[in-house]
């Protein structure tokens, strides 16, 4: 090819050789043994440029290289570059990534539990750590030049997103900012503000794969593919992808399949012969189980494998299952091998603590090459499963959705073995974005030639819908930024209100506030000249029909609001019979789910009815926990009596009773149903409408029946068009209302915090008081409550394991709604403290609302948990890890990383307290937790 080129174009090709020889992207291309893609090379070299760069690519692309160029710059110009990713297990791994490259003094590592070289040249941390030391003005960024944020689209995050935007907004000019994101279909958009408040910053996306993905569906013995190519004119050229017309007749036979011997028209012969049909068509046809899965992926040579299980006990079970089916995926050669490193890694785990963490069955799993991966499992497990699939010496993992945000494990395979998840409050279909996140893992790069993912067949599954998830790469990135009391108080510390207000404006939230008001505005230009039509449209020639039109409407409104009443009067007198009822008290619950005879083990009043705990109080009317007579234990609401109830009879519950006891759900159910099972429901009279009596609407019927367009024979018609210029009349309102709402929106919000604030004496005009200084450092959900329970003295006196349980409202938050009797609390002192927790937050609740404070925009202050107090006062107390685990039912995982929140949050009262009682409890207090499973596991 060379020798085809004039002497000229050999000239500049050598120029530009040399030119790329002379930059710093050529020594760092040679430390790996594969050329960089062509979005690699175009993000360094806009990075040497002195451009900050944002970088869109799939899962598995190798977008770090990116970030470990920032790292080789830093190195070379005698700068600092920190190193940021969202969770502590990527942190540690990519910690000792770049330890191999670069050795152990050049490379530290800072997360919530761990400090190693901290003033090294190249920093790896948690986000939050970086958005901390820009509060604090720490010295270790005195001459940092890059800071590489990996994973940048956890900003969507609504529990920890605000931080990078925090960080990105505060990071001093001078540094070049590195964002590595999946990809994401509005990455222009984020480039633009990141433009906008960092400087000149390059965006380059990547759509494409290295490792090209096929996709799957696995239905009883067959492995469909999900696409079928279809060629162009051209042979190849200009071919596109349909779905596999096979798997569209499979799921039309599917779902058309008649619910056989329902049918009493048919005969008994026709049945039988519709019977043996449906059974050869199953043959062919099923939903595979989870080992027949690994043994037909382990057949095809598809392994390794992750299998996505919405749910931890579905992990731990697939596991169970592929055992009990005899599944061994390792020689002898490699089983050794498994225990050596098991038993390493292992190594400082108390004998006495194995047994309860179910370290034998585990192990087991792990020499036959299946092993579970999810948040409730101890993180040493986590780790050593991470590090054993990686080495290939583990070939099945099952694992919830965790494993897919960011942790370094991909696979030559991905199984998804359902598209719907809970989300915490309800069932709902994955989306495209979190489709192609899992499926991101399957393959290796420079390992498998291709990847596959896997769904496997369902009932009612839709093909073509699985082929919107698997071709669509919509996943927009959007801000999850809300002012908090801290970052308030830090603001106003370093720039003042107005400044600080300013700072906000520029939030990535303000931002694409902003532009959605410009749509917003053209959307309601539009509606203005639609309603000119309508109104055209509703002229009658008989008189005024908007007059005419409004007092339809007005009694519309008046018969609904009479309806309403009439609801809202049943609902308090239900509420009233519900306040009434006592442990013991029979009822019969008339509607809902649990509808029949049940037994009250606790009222559920209201908060404020009674003094106690989270589990005790709701905010939305009593919600009593019943034993139904089917034996289930539930939390009811007041949806479920939509009429007043009374009790039918009474019982004593044995104090022996546990709710968590199947047998002891058995006997009482039992006695229930002999004591009370001859009562009948007392039918609710129903009561005569309130609109039958209303003057009010007898006016409006009487004006309707007088005005002249009522008479009119084009009455309906034109009162359609009159609806429809009323209903758009309404949108265009509440788009109006949204313009105004949008705008400056950020800034708002920040303005009332001040003036909460301010009110409670933590700001006084643009300065921060002392109260102020020690609420800037207290972080967390709780920050304020933490600070006020500090400024009240109600830790004042209380031991280091009395005060490990309070301090465990401050970070505990239970995964699922409180369905069981209330938690166990410590004695004395600190459940005396506890008590004045909920009180303090009971009275910022009520500022908050005062101040238009809105929790539900996740702005303000939880109610504290109460759930975790026990446990941490337990062990804090220095109790066995096997009592403790017993007593609260808790995966070791959970406890562990409950344990590590706390012990961070306990770290912040001993810096943010006055010497004395509370500052040192909280230290020793510190040091109760950090034993046991809670010192050696590494990762929180």
């Amino acid at each position: 090819m060379t020798d085809e080129l004039s002497p000229a174009e050999r000239y500049a090709a050598a120029r530009v050789r040399a030119a790329e020889q002379a930059t710093a992207l050529a020594p760092f291309r040679e430390m790996y043994d594969f050329d960089l893609d062509p979005f690699q090379i175009e993000a360094c070299q806009a990075l040497e440029g002195g451009k900050g760069v944002l970088v869109a690519a799939p899962t598995g692309s190798g977008k770090t290289i990116v970030g470990e160029f920032a790292v080789h710059l830093a190195l070379t110009q005698g700068r600092k570059c920190f190193y940021t990713t969202p969770i502590k297990a990527l942190s540690n791994q990519k910690y000792t990534d770049l330890v191999k490259r670069y050795g152990a003094d050049q490379v530290g590592l800072l997360t919530g539990d761990n400090s190693v070289n901290s003033e090294a040249p190249v920093v790896v941390m948690t986000t939050e750590v970086l958005r901390n030391m820009l509060y604090a003005g720490s010295r270790s960024l005195l001459g940092l030049g890059y800071v590489v944020m990996d994973e940048v689209h956890y900003l969507s995050d609504r529990f920890r997103g605000a931080v990078w935007e925090e960080v990105i907004i505060h990071l001093p000019e001078s540094v070049t900012l590195v964002s590595l994101s999946a990809t994401v279909s509005n990455a222009e958009e984020f480039g633009d503000w990141l433009d906008t408040v960092r400087g000149d910053t390059e965006v380059i996306v990547s759509e494409h794969r290295p490792v090209p993905l096929w996709q799957h569906v696995l239905a009883g013995r067959r492995m469909y593919d999900l696409f079928e190519e279809k060629s162009g004119r051209d042979g190849d050229q200009g071919g596109r992808r349909e779905v596999n017309p096979d798997l569209v007749r499979l799921a039309r036979m599917e779902n058309s399949r008649p619910s056989f011997g329902r049918d009493k028209r048919r005969g008994r012969n026709m049945r039988e012969a519709d019977r043996e049909r449906e059974r050869r068509q199953r043959t062919r046809i099923w939903t595979p189980g989870r080992p027949e899965v690994i043994d037909r992926l382990d057949a095809e040579g598809l392994l390794p494998a992750i299998t996505f299980i919405f749910s931890r006990a579905g992990c731990e079970a697939a596991v169970q299952q592929c055992l009990h089916a005899g599944l061994r995926l390792n020689d002898d050669a490699a089983r050794s091998q498994v225990r050596a490193i098991v038993e390493e890694r292992t190594a400082g785990i108390p004998d006495e603590d194995l047994h309860v963490l179910g370290y034998f069955e585990w192990l087991e799993g792990l020499e036959r090459g299946i092993a579970a991966h999810h948040a409730g499992m101890l993180p040493t497990f986590k780790e050593v499963v991470e590090e054993l699939f990686v080495r290939g010496l583990v070939k099945a993992v099952f694992a919830t959705e965790t494993l897919a945000l960011g942790i370094n494990m991909p696979a030559r395979s991905v199984v998804l073995e359902k598209l719907v998840k809970w989300n915490g409050e309800q069932h709902v279909d994955i989306t495209p974005g979190e489709y192609t996140q899992l499926t991101g893992r399957a393959g290796r790069r420079g390992i498998d030639v291709e990847g596959h993912a896997v769904v496997l067949w369902q009932r009612t599954m839709d093909p073509v819908a699985l082929a919107g998830l698997a071709g669509t790469r919509t996943y927009p990135l959007r801000s999850s930024f809300k002012p908090s009391y801290n970052m308030a108080v830090n603001l106003v510390s370093q720039f003042g209100r107005h400044r600080s207000r300013e700072l906000l404006e520029t939030s990535f939230a303000q931002f694409q506030a902003d532009k959605a008001v410009v749509g917003i505005s053209r959307q309601v230009q539009r509606n203005e000249e639609g309603l000119e039509g309508y109104r055209a449209s509703m002229t009658c020639h008989l008189g005024d029909f908007d007059e005419y039109a409004r007092l339809r409407r007005e009694l519309k409104d008046r018969e609904t609001e009479l309806a309403r009443q009439g609801v809202a009067q049943r609902r308090a007198a239900a509420a009233v019979a519900l306040e009434k009822l006592r442990p013991g008290d029979v009822i019969h619950v008339p509607t809902g789910k649990f509808a029949g005879l049940a037994l009250v083990l606790d009222p559920g009043l209201p908060a404020g009815r009674v003094g106690g705990h989270r589990g005790m109080e709701y905010h939305d009317g009593p919600r009593p926990l019943v034993l139904t007579a089917e034996r289930q234990v539930k939390r009811l609401a007041s949806i479920d009596f939509p009429i007043p109830v009374e009790p039918l009879d009474r019982m004593r519950i044995p104090k022996s009773f546990n709710p968590r006891s199947p047998q002891s759900r058995r006997d009482l159910a039992s006695a229930l149903r002999t004591k009370a099972g001859h009562h009948d429901a007392r039918r609710h009279r129903k009561e005569r409408s309130p609109a039958a009596d209303d003057t009010e609407i007898s006016r409006l019927r009487a004006a309707i029946r007088a005005h002249p367009c009522h008479g009119c024979s084009d009455r309906e018609d034109h009162a359609r068009w009159g609806e429809r210029y009323h209903r758009l009349l309404r949108d265009t309102r509440q788009l109006e209302r949204r313009i105004e709402g949008r705008t400056n929106t950020i800034a708002r919000t920040f303005d009332r915090i001040c003036s909460l604030l301010s009110e409670l004496g933590y700001l006084r005009a643009d300065q921060v008081t002392d109260e102020g200084r020690r609420l800037a450092r207290l972080y967390g959900e709780l920050d304020l409550l933490a600070s006020e329970c500090l400024r009240e003295g109600i830790w004042e006196g209380l031991g280091p394991a009395e005060l490990a349980g309070c301090a465990s409202a401050l970070v505990y938050e239970a995964r699922t709604a409180d369905d069981a009797l209330p938690p166990k609390l410590p004695t004395g002192r600190a459940k005396d403290a506890l008590g004045e927790m909920v009180r303090i937050w009971g009275r910022l609740d009520a500022l908050e609302e005062e101040h238009k404070i809105n929790q539900a925009e996740g702005v303000g202050q939880r109610e504290p948990d109460l759930g975790f107090a026990w446990a941490a006062y337990r062990w804090a107390s220095g109790h066995g890890l096997d009592e403790v685990l017993r007593e609260i039912d808790m995966p070791a995982g959970d406890f562990v990383r409950w344990n590590k929140q706390l012990i961070d949050v306990l770290g912040q009262i001993a810096a943010a307290a006055p010497e004395g009682t509370v500052a040192r409890s909280a230290r020793r207090a510190v040091d109760g937790l950090l034993r046991g499973v809670v010192a050696y596991s590494s990762v929180g």
